[in-house]
């Protein structure tokens, strides 16, 4: 950790330079960046060199050295953002880079190779085939909870798919910005791939253009921001958004299962950046007589993981920066929510750190029950019979994700048949996000699109589909002028009827 502030020091000092250069620069060299940027990213792709499948390998490759070679400035980044231990910074961020390229590399010839279709038989000699192709020159906006991750794993999707790419970090995390922005250039093809700093204004002046692709990780309110300029030029758009992420916690026979639940859950909520993360659990639902025995494990698990002084443990990430910490605060202002207080309630504004707190009962009115948390606070809701759940889910916008840690599989079947959410996860939390297999992505407001794995490479191409048919034979019945005898012919075509079309062909067949 000492070697870890020591670095902190120095990247503390590269930002503050960095933020005076950014500072002087102007609206017009603004525009005239992104301008000159798009124009050769362009360029690039039009010369056919990012189609090249060697060329997305070699791109692939030089990303994952570059995360081998600078491990430990990631770390330090990662703790000057957010003070993310290293173990963190490696589980949730520079490891889900390594394993994603790793994946990717390896399916990337079965994935850039046509898909063949049956076609019914009326088209023969015909043959068709679904064909990827890359849809251009994409615009990738990462998030600053997890700014590596969230930044790199679009953008090896983008690359496998054979786009060119203009990566806009997060400037709410300046370390880790700074950090790709200074590195990428120097493993990666300067003219296909492109880092793009800056605040709002810079995010403003991005929208404006034509791009083929937009790929948004962050808010709802500035989704719908990124979605209304997308639209005056017909881009597609993939929105990674949030929500309020429920866990619902049944009882359970074995009092070693709801031990192991907890734990899962303390992980889940506290763990990935301290409760800022659009899939971490922002509250649960649980029956009221098992409330009690839940807040007490939740408590002594908490002190397990965490110690009884939080901030001092160097396990649990700060909050991102001041506005944040506030916004935060402001959900415990109301009397009503204070007072539900059961656990916690320690909060350093200093060093924005806020200890692991526990809510019992608050108000569902509050803000705390209607605005997405994104930091360490939870709200356990009491329910008389856990069925209720449901129904307490489907009043609320579509999550993420929902959480259930329960045996019974009528329940698990009512979860997935009556609810509505990007994704379902029994009996854990959050391990769905590093499942290549599964596609990660919201729904309604929540967000939509996909990716991860071959869904990440899908979600950056397009389906080209192709029917390559010959000269015979020739139907004559497809051209006017029209008769009884060619409705019928088209008739049973439609219906694959293929012995009709026999039997009407040899006359055998009224028409």
């Amino acid at each position: 950790m000492r070697k870890l502030a020591r670095g902190t020091r120095k990247l503390e000092r590269e930002k503050q330079t960095c933020q005076k250069l950014i500072c002087n620069i102007t609206i017009e060299a603004m525009t005239e960046i992104v301008e000159e940027t798009l124009c050769e990213l362009r360029q690039t792709f039009k010369s056919g060199k990012t189609k090249s499948v060697a060329w997305r390998k070699t791109q692939l490759n030089a990303l994952r050295q570059l995360i081998k070679d600078n491990e430990e400035k990631v770390f330090e980044a990662l703790y000057q953002d957010l003070g993310k231990h290293p173990i963190e910074s490696y589980r949730d961020e520079v490891g889900v880079v390594v394993k994603t390229i790793n994946h990717t590399l390896s399916n990337l010839d079965k994935w850039v190779a046509p898909t063949k279709c049956k076609l019914p038989l009326l088209f023969f000699p015909a043959r068709g085939e679904v064909l990827p192709e890359p849809l251009g020159v994409v615009l990738i906006f990462a998030s600053w909870n997890f700014p590596i991750s969230l930044a790199l794993d679009p953008v090896i999707g983008a690359i496998a798919a054979g786009n060119s790419v203009v990566l806009k970090p997060s400037d709410q995390a300046p370390a880790c910005s700074s950090l790709i922005a200074k590195t990428i250039p120097q493993y990666m093809d300067p003219k296909a791939v492109r880092i793009i700093e800056g605040g709002p204004q810079i995010c403003e002046k991005l929208l404006q253009h034509k791009w083929d692709k937009i790929f948004f990780t962050g808010s709802p309110q500035v989704g719908r921001v990124v979605m209304t300029a997308a639209a005056k030029h017909l881009t597609p758009v993939t929105l990674e958004l949030g929500g309020k992420c429920p866990v619902i916690l049944d009882s359970f026979s074995n009092p070693s299962d709801l031990k192991v639940a907890i734990k899962r859950i303390v992980s889940g909520k506290w763990g990935p950046c301290s409760g800022q993360a659009c899939i971490g659990i922002d509250y649960m639902l649980v029956e009221e007589k098992l409330a009690p025995t839940v807040i007490e494990l939740l408590k002594k698990t908490i002190k397990r993981f965490y110690t009884e002084s939080p901030k001092d443990a160097n396990c649990i990430a700060r909050v991102v920066n001041k506005h944040h910490f506030q916004r935060v605060q402001n959900l415990l202002k109301d009397p009503l929510v204070e007072a539900s207080i059961v656990h916690g309630g320690s909060l350093d504004e200093e060093n924005l750190f806020i200890e692991p707190i526990i809510l019992l009962d608050p108000p569902l009115d509050a803000a705390i029950m209607n605005e997405e948390i994104f930091g360490p606070l939870l709200p356990v809701i009491t329910l008389k019979n856990i069925q209720e759940s449901i129904e307490f889910i489907n009043e609320r916008p579509k999550p993420l994700t929902i959480y259930a840690f329960t045996k019974d599989e009528n329940f698990k079947k009512k979860i997935l048949s009556e609810t509505s959410s990007g994704s379902v996860t029994f009996n854990d939390v959050l391990i769905q996000f590093l499942c290549d297999a599964l596609p990660f992505g919201g729904v309604g407001s929540s967000g939509f699109g996909r990716y991860h794995g071959k869904f990440s490479f899908d979600t950056f191409s397009h389906e080209k589909a192709v029917l390559r048919a010959g000269f015979f034979p020739e139907l004559e019945p497809r051209y006017p002028p029209w008769n009884n005898f060619k409705m019928k012919f088209i008739k049973l075509a439609y219906d694959l009827d293929y012995f009709g079309l026999f039997l009407l062909l040899v006359g055998l067949k009224r028409y």
